[in-house]
C-alpha cells in the first residue's frame, strides 16, 4: 500500500508516518531524510544537491524526485510505503505519478492532515531538533528526559530560528498557496482524505488506521 501525508507544518506528519509505518510494516520515507542522506554519503546526487545548497538555493524538484526515484527500487518498499510530506507541489505531484506508473502501479490513499493555525503556532514554537539525529521534541507537549538532550543519540537539541510566531504565519502561507492545487489534484483523482490533527496524536493515528482498514476492505470487495 502506498500512502502520501500531507499537511502544514507543524501537523505532526513525521510523528505519524513513523509510527503508521511501524503499525502497517512499511517504510517510511521523507524526502528530507533522503536529501540529508545523500548529501552525507557524497552520492552523485547528494552533490548535485550540495552544489545549490551551499548556494543557498533550493534543490530543484527534479533532483529530489530523483532520490525519490532511486529510493523506491529498494527491495523494502515492494509491498508500498509511507510517504511524508512530498509531493509539495503541483509538479511533484505529477512527476510521482509518472514515476510510479513507469512501475505499474500508483498511489493508493493521500491523507491530509488538517491543523489550525494557533495550534500550529503553539507546536513550532516549542519544538526542539537534535542536531545528530533530526529527532523531534517539545518544550511542553513532548520534552526530552534530560533538557536539551535527545533521547535516542545523545547529542544536543536546538530550536530553529524560524520556529517563531511570525516566520511560522509566513511558512503557512506559502505552504497554502503551494499546496492548494496539489489538494485539489488528489480529490479529483478520488484519493484525499482529510483529518483534523488537532486531535491527540494517538486519536489521530486511530482515525487513520481506520481510513486504511476500510481501504482494504473496499479493495477486497472489488476483487
Amino acid at each position: 500500500m502506498k500512502i502520501i501525508l500531507l499537511g502544514p507544518p507543524g501537523a505532526g506528519k513525521g510523528t505519524q508516518a513513523k509510527v503508521l509505518a511501524e503499525k502497517l510494516s512499511l517504510p517510511h520515507i521523507s524526502t528530507g531524510d533522503l536529501l540529508r542522506q545523500n548529501v552525507a554519503a557524497d552520492t552523485g546526487l547528494g552533490k548535485d544537491a550540495r552544489s545549490f545548497m551551499d548556494k543557498g538555493a533550493l534543490v530543484p524538484d527534479e533532483l529530489v524526485t530523483r532520490m525519490l526515484s532511486e529510493r523506491i527500487t529498494h527491495p523494502d518498499v515492494k509491498k508500498g510505503f509511507i510517504l511524508d510530506g512530498y509531493p509539495r507541489n503541483i509538479s511533484q505531484a505529477k512527476g510521482l505519478d509518472d514515476m510510479l506508473k513507469s512501475r505499474n502501479t500508483g498511489i493508493d490513499m493521500v491523507i491530509y492532515l488538517d491543523t489550525s493555525v494557533p495550534l500550529v503556532i503553539q507546536r513550532l514554537s516549542g519544538r526542539l531538533v537534535c542536531q545528530a539525529c533530526g529527532l523531534n521534541f517539545h518544550i511542553t507537549n513532548m520534552p526530552p528526559k534530560k533538557a536539551m538532550i535527545c533521547d535516542s543519540c545523545g547529542a544536543s537539541l536546538y530550536q530553529r530560528t524560524d520556529d517563531n510566531e511570525e516566520t511560522i504565519k509566513k511558512r503557512l502561507e506559502v505552504y497554502k498557496k503551494e499546496s492548494s492545487p496539489v489538494i485539489e489534484y488528489y480529490e479529483a483523482k478520488q484519493k484525499l482524505h482529510r483529518l483534523s490533527a488537532d486531535e491527540d496524536a494517538g486519536i489521530v493515528l486511530g482515525q487513520i488506521l481506520e481510513l486504511v482498514k476500510r481501504h482494504n476492505t473496499n479493495d477486497s470487495l472489488k476483487v
